[in-house]
């Protein structure tokens, strides 16, 4: 993960949480793309509500060793990306977490080019009659 790049400041982590997000099982990925060219980046985050701090480290070092594997193949240049671990992230068996880590990208990068962005239409009513306001 050597030319990935760390998030390390609080307003990158919060900027990451304006940004598309996707939960899966073993994960929760935010992603924001920065609108530049430079290496992607990745933060790591775990709650409280998952554990001791010993618990929320071991979820990190999952994570981490996740991002490892998968991020180097499949982030893209001028994103921002955090993963924040879950209860599951814990006991989710590698191949899961790998895959969960797989489809969370693939969500987030096709909603960025509106490929699988579903469309505001989808929540209106189709006709006047269906629409109980009108």
């Amino acid at each position: 993960m050597s030319q990935i790049e760390r998030l390390r400041k609080r307003r990158d982590f919060l900027a990451a949480a304006r940004g598309r997000k996707r939960a899966e099982h073993g994960l929760v990925l935010q992603a924001r793309e920065r609108g530049d060219t430079a290496p992607p980046r990745v933060g790591f985050t775990v709650t409280r509500k998952v554990g001791s701090s010993v618990i929320r480290n071991r979820a990190k070092r999952r994570l981490r060793a996740a991002a490892a594997e998968i991020l180097p193949l499949a982030a893209k240049d001028g994103y921002d990306y955090v993963l924040i671990g879950r209860q599951a992230t814990l006991t989710r068996r590698w191949p899961d977490l790998l895959d969960d880590l797989r489809l969370a990208l693939r969500t987030v990068h096709a909603n960025s080019t509106g490929t699988a962005r579903a469309s505001s239409a989808a929540s209106e009513p189709a006709s006047p009659k269906d629409d109980p306001h009108g």
